[in-house]
């Protein structure tokens, strides 16, 4: 469904990631992390074009983004496509500030794929409902918490039909006692079949519901495994990086 093939970018002359690879199938849940500066975000955007590799090829659903490998035969996408394709949760909520809840979510069916006012917000609030807010859809972001927000943004994403949610770290600017609540809408979207990609320091979500399980250091992917890999890692930087944070 996703395949990353030698992917490398760099700011500058700082190379932050160095011709990496990465598959994901249909239906995956991958999670990627590491320590920061490692290059997870950066390898996330460039699924979806938000950061263009120097070299590599991005291939999403059958069609080949970014500069591309000589001899490759897949068709060539483009950036609109992919991103109607492909959801997208950040780390800032990025919420309209003078849009209600219910217009932050239907405004992309309306100006993106041009549905009616009153369909739009039918499914912008089928979505609301979908990650509990279905009692917010006339609250404004400052009427909200952060919690609350991120919940939005993802109902946001959702209301597309992506085939592919992509997550970069979606709980790093929440207080502790809100990212229980965006953990558990993140597992509900995972249990309904949806292919997610998640950047986080949440090794509990990662243990849980990561089938691939990437370890990150210095722009590599030094390890990837199933669940088991929290425990039976034999390779020492992963190992020294999980026995701090677990």
């Amino acid at each position: 469904m996703i395949r990353l093939r030698s992917i490398v970018k760099s700011y500058g002359d700082h190379e932050v990631l160095h011709g990496v690879d990465l598959t994901v199938h249909r239906g995956e849940h991958v999670v990627i992390f590491g320590p920061s500066g490692s290059g997870k975000s950066t390898l996330l955007r460039s699924i979806n074009l938000l950061e263009q590799p120097d070299s590599g090829s991005v291939e999403v659903l059958g069609a080949e983004y970014g500069p591309g490998i000589p001899g490759a035969t897949l068709p060539r996408g483009n950036r609109l496509q992919l991103r109607q394709k492909v959801g997208m949760v950040f780390q800032q909520f990025n919420l309209f500030p003078h849009l209600t809840a219910l217009d932050n979510v239907s405004i992309a069916l309306r100006r993106v794929k041009h549905i009616s006012r009153d369909e739009a917000e039918v499914r912008a609030a089928r979505a609301l409902r979908r990650v509990g807010l279905i009692d917010k859809l006339g609250s404004y972001p400052s009427q909200l918490s952060g919690g609350q927000q991120q919940r939005v943004a993802i109902a946001r994403a959702l209301v597309m039909e992506p085939d592919v949610m992509l997550f970069d770290e979606p709980t790093s600017a929440l207080d502790p006692e809100m990212v229980g609540e965006v953990l558990g809408v993140m597992r509900a979207v995972a249990e309904d079949g949806m292919t997610m990609v998640v950047v986080t320091h949440e090794m509990g979500f990662a243990r849980e519901m990561g089938d691939q399980n990437v370890f990150m250091d210095a722009g590599q992917i030094v390890e990837k495994g199933d669940r088991s890999l929290f425990t039976t890692t034999t390779e020492p930087r992963t190992r020294k990086f999980l026995e701090a944070v677990l």
